[in-house]
C-alpha cells in the first residue's frame, strides 16, 4: 500500500504544482506572478496543436504512451478542477461500506468519437467554434478571467477599504473594467457544466463531450504502464470501483479501460488486497464493451448519450440569448478591431480559442470579450475597445502571452508600424465645431502624428488624420470629450497593414561660442 499511496501523493503534488500556478497567473491583477509560469499554459493540447507546436505535441503522447493519461489528471487545470469541486462536495459525507459514489458504466464511445471527429473536420475548415466551446483548457480560463479574477478583485478592495480604516495603505483599490456580460456568461456556464458533471458522475465530460480525452483516449489504451488486476488477490469488494472517478473499472469482470483511466491511483490507495497494480504490462489491456446480451447496459448508455447531446445543445441558445440580450445591438454587423498581431479578422478567428489570458494581461485593458455585438462567429473572442483606454505605443504583452499563437508575436518596432485600424474624424461631433471652442486633445494623444491640427476658424484649429501614419492605437479615441458617439474613432482593418514610420525631427547642432551671449 506505501507504493501505491506515493504515486497518488506524488500525482496529488505534480497537479497542484500545476494547477496553482496557472490560476494564480490568471487571477493575478498586481503582476506579482514570475513571467516563466505562462509556460505551463504552452503545454496544453489545444494550444499546442493550434500553435503548431510539434515538440510539445510529440512529448505530451509520449507520456501518455508511456504512462497512461497523466496529462488529464496533473496537467490540465480544467481537470484538476473538476477534481477539487468532486472533493468539496464529498467533504463532510460519511463513507459507509458498500454505499455508492462511482459505478463502472459502458464508455458513450459514439458520442466522445463523434464530438472528436467533428471538431477535427471543422477545425480543418477553418471553423475552431466547436474546439472554442469545448477546449478544457479554454473553458478553465474563461471561468478564471471572468469569475474567479474578479472576485479576488473586489475581494481586494474590500480588504484595502479596511485597512483604511486604520491607517493601512498598503492595499490598493483596483477596477475591474474588462469584464463582459457574454465573459460572466461563458465562465458561469463552463464552471455548471464541469462542477454538475464531476458531482454527477466524475469525469463524465472528461470522457464524453471533452476532444482532448477523446483524442487522447486513442493513445492510452496502448500505454506501457496501466493498471491491471491480479486476479488471484482481488476478495471482489469493489473499493476501486466506487473510487474510479473515471467509472472505468468493473470490479466484477476485473477489467480496466485504459481508455477512460486517467492514473489518478484512487484505486490502487483504496485496493485492500493490493490486488491492483500500476505497473508495465504493454498492449494487454482490453477496453470494457457491452457484450451483445448486455441490453439494459446498452440502453442505459444511448439514453446518457441522448440526455448529455440534449443538454448541451438547448445550453448554446440559452447563452446566446444572455449574450445578446446584454450587448443590445448598436454594433451588429459592425468589423472588431482585432489585437496586434491578429494578422487578419479571418485569421484570428480560426486561432483564437477565447481563453481570455490576454484580456487578464494587457496593462492598458484595452481588450474586452465581445458578445454578439459583432454577430455569433466572433463570440467570446476579445477585440479592441478604446472606451477609456488606449493600446500602448511600445507595448507586446497580448502576443508575449498567447500560447495558441494566434496572435502572432511581433518586434516592438513591428508593432509601432502595424495598423489594425484607422482613425476617422466626424467633424460634425466635435466640439471645435460645435462649440467653438479650442480642443486638440487627440492631436496631443497620437504617438504617430497621424493626427494633427489644421486651421479651422479664426484661431480655431481642427483635426486633421493622415491614413498613411495612423496605427490604430486608440489615443485619439480614448481621449476624445465627446460622448456618447466620440467625435474621432477607430475604425478596424479586416487585414492589418503596414505603414511607415513618423519623420523625426533633424535636431541641428549650434556651437556656441564664449557664453552664448
Amino acid at each position: 500500500m506505501k507504493r501505491t499511496n506515493r504515486l497518488k501523493g506524488l500525482r496529488l503534488l505534480f497537479a497542484i504544482l500545476f494547477f496553482i500556478p496557472i490560476l494564480l497567473y490568471f487571477v493575478d491583477f498586481a503582476r506579482v506572478v514570475p513571467e516563466y509560469a505562462r509556460v505551463l499554459l504552452h503545454l496544453q493540447i489545444v494550444p499546442a496543436i493550434l500553435a503548431g507546436a510539434m515538440g510539445i505535441l510529440v512529448f505530451q503522447f509520449l507520456l501518455v504512451l508511456v504512462f497512461g493519461r497523466i496529462y488529464c489528471s496533473v496537467i490540465c487545470p480544467a481537470g484538476v478542477f473538476q477534481d477539487v469541486a468532486n472533493r468539496l462536495f464529498c467533504m463532510g459525507k460519511k463513507k459507509k461500506k458498500g454505499s455508492r459514489r462511482f459505478t463502472f458504466r459502458r464508455p458513450l464511445n459514439i458520442l466522445r468519437y463523434a464530438v472528436l471527429g467533428l471538431a477535427v473536420v471543422l477545425a480543418l475548415l477553418g471553423v475552431i467554434d466547436l474546439v472554442l466551446g469545448l477546449d478544457p483548457y479554454s473553458n478553465f480560463g474563461r471561468m478564471a478571467s471572468n469569475l474567479f479574477r474578479p472576485a479576488v478583485m473586489w475581494g481586494n478592495n474590500l480588504l484595502a477599504d479596511a485597512l483604511m480604516k486604520i491607517d493601512n495603505y498598503s492595499l490598493y483599490h483596483v477596477t475591474v473594467s474588462t469584464v463582459s456580460v457574454a465573459g460572466i456568461a461563458a465562465g458561469v456556464v463552463a464552471l455548471l457544466v464541469f462542477c454538475l458533471m464531476a458531482i454527477w458522475r466524475g469525469r463524465l465530460f472528461c470522457n464524453t463531450l471533452c476532444p482532448v480525452g477523446a483524442l487522447l483516449s486513442l493513445v492510452s489504451r496502448y500505454s506501457f504502464f496501466r493498471i491491471s488486476f491480479d486476479r488471484s488477490m482481488c476478495n471482489g469488494c469493489g473499493n476501486c470501483e466506487r473510487s474510479c472517478k473515471a467509472e472505468a473499472i468493473d470490479s466484477k469482470a476485473m477489467t480496466v479501460d485504459t481508455s477512460r483511466c486517467i492514473t489518478c491511483f484512487n484505486c490502487t490507495s483504496t485496493c485492500p488486497k493490493k490486488s491492483l497494480k500500476y505497473r508495465f504490462n504493454p498492449f494487454s489491456g482490453k477496453d470494457s464493451r457491452p457484450a451483445a446480451a448486455d441490453k439494459k447496459e446498452v440502453v442505459n448508455s444511448r439514453r446518457s448519450f441522448l440526455s448529455t447531446g440534449a443538454t448541451v445543445a438547448l445550453s448554446l441558445p440559452a447563452v446566446s440569448a444572455v449574450a445578446q440580450a446584454a450587448n443590445g445591438r448598436a454594433h451588429r454587423g459592425g468589423t472588431p478591431v482585432t489585437p496586434p498581431g491578429s494578422i487578419s479578422l479571418s485569421r484570428f478567428k480560426e486561432k483564437c480559442t477565447a481563453c481570455h489570458i490576454c484580456v487578464v494581461k494587457c496593462p492598458s485593458q484595452v481588450l474586452v470579450p465581445a458578445g454578439l455585438e459583432f454577430g455569433f462567429g466572433y463570440l467570446l473572442r476579445p477585440y479592441v475597445s478604446y472606451k477609456s483606454h488606449y493600446c500602448n505605443y511600445e507595448c507586446t504583452v497580448c502576443f508575449d502571452v498567447c500560447p495558441v499563437h494566434a496572435l502572432k508575436p511581433l518586434t516592438v518596432e513591428e508593432k509601432k508600424t502595424t495598423q489594425v485600424g484607422i482613425a476617422t474624424f466626424h467633424k460634425g461631433r466635435c466640439i471645435v465645431h460645435t462649440e467653438g471652442t479650442d480642443c486638440g486633445a487627440c492631436s496631443e494623444h497620437c504617438p504617430t502624428q497621424a493626427v494633427h491640427m489644421v486651421p479651422y476658424s479664426g484661431v480655431l484649429t481642427i483635426p486633421k488624420v493622415e491614413e498613411e501614419l495612423c496605427i490604430g492605437c486608440g489615443g485619439c479615441e480614448s481621449i476624445c470629450p465627446v460622448k456618447p458617439l466620440r467625435a474621432i474613432v477607430v475604425q478596424a482593418n479586416e487585414e492589418h497593414r503596414l505603414v511607415k514610420m513618423p519623420e523625426v525631427e533633424e535636431v541641428k547642432e549650434i556651437e556656441i561660442e564664449d557664453f552664448g551671449f
